[in-house]
């Protein structure tokens, strides 16, 4: 983990409230899972006070070496509202990367992606890896879910990473008019995954465990919690274990990518 005074590269609108942020950043971000995060706070600014946690979208590469990050967040306070109109050359603050993120197997043969509107932030990252695990993801799949159509990001560099990719709204506006979930589980009749992950909303997130528990699937979360330290210090996180009762764990330490089934629904 480490501090660092980032310099903003790019800070461009992607859809309405939406934006990527690209940020420069150590070299031993490299290192860095898919699924992990980082913890943002504005450097010249005491207000807001505390930090925001971002996934980490991507990495940035020079002549192979990691020279920055981009994250992809969405206006929704006035933390992110300050964030977005940071222009490039401003400086923040941030800390990471931390946290767990998703376990990549060795080898595997076909892969689920699911993800709920700003879910879909760290999945880039994660397609990217799987890439380098397995050249051809012409077997896996991304199936990418929103209210509308200025919901849906991300298409463009999913298939430019060679995965397809299936769109669903709730209004119809784009892809397919349905649940997300729907064609997930119309496609795991036909062509059984050996694992799921997922990010997004938590009902999406539970029923997207309950398929894969009704087919015997693998499946890993990214779960979307309020963080105030990112480090385990506030306990502002806890999401309720399924074992033992009662008991509960951290998103920002043993998450943010959980097992589903560790998790209590």
């Amino acid at each position: 983990m480490l501090r660092d005074q980032a310099r903003v590269l790019w800070n461009q609108q992607v859809a309405p409230s939406c934006y990527r942020m690209a940020l420069s950043c150590h070299s031993s971000y490299s290192q860095a899972d898919p699924g992990q995060f980082v913890m943002v706070r504005l450097a010249d600014r005491r207000d807001p006070l505390l930090r925001r946690p971002f996934s980490i979208h991507s990495l940035i590469t020079e002549n192979g070496v990691t020279i920055g990050i981009e994250l992809l967040y969405k206006v929704i306070g006035v933390g992110t509202e300050i964030l977005s109109r940071q222009k490039a050359g401003a400086v923040v603050d941030i800390l990471g990367p931390l946290g767990k993120g998703f376990t990549i197997p060795d080898r595997f043969q076909r892969i689920f992606i699911v993800a709920g509107g700003i879910g879909v932030a760290p999945m880039v990252f994660l397609v990217a890896r799987l890439r380098t695990r397995k050249a051809d993801l012409a077997d896996c799949k991304a199936f990418l879910g929103g209210k509308s159509k200025d919901d849906l990001l991300c298409q463009a560099d999913l298939v430019r990473l060679g995965i397809p990719v299936h769109l669903t709204t709730d209004d119809g506006s784009c892809g397919d008019q349905c649940l997300v979930t729907h064609p997930v589980e119309m496609d795991i009749k036909q062509h059984r995954p050996e694992i799921i992950y997922a990010c997004g909303p938590t009902a999406m997130l539970e029923c997207v465990w309950g398929i894969a528990a009704k087919y015997g699937i693998t499946c890993q979360v990214s779960i979307e919690a309020m963080m105030a330290c990112g480090m385990g210090a506030c306990l502002g996180c806890a999401v309720e274990s399924r074992r033992p009762p009662g008991a509960y764990l951290h998103a920002c330490l043993d998450g943010p990518v959980f097992d589903a089934q560790t998790l209590k629904w």
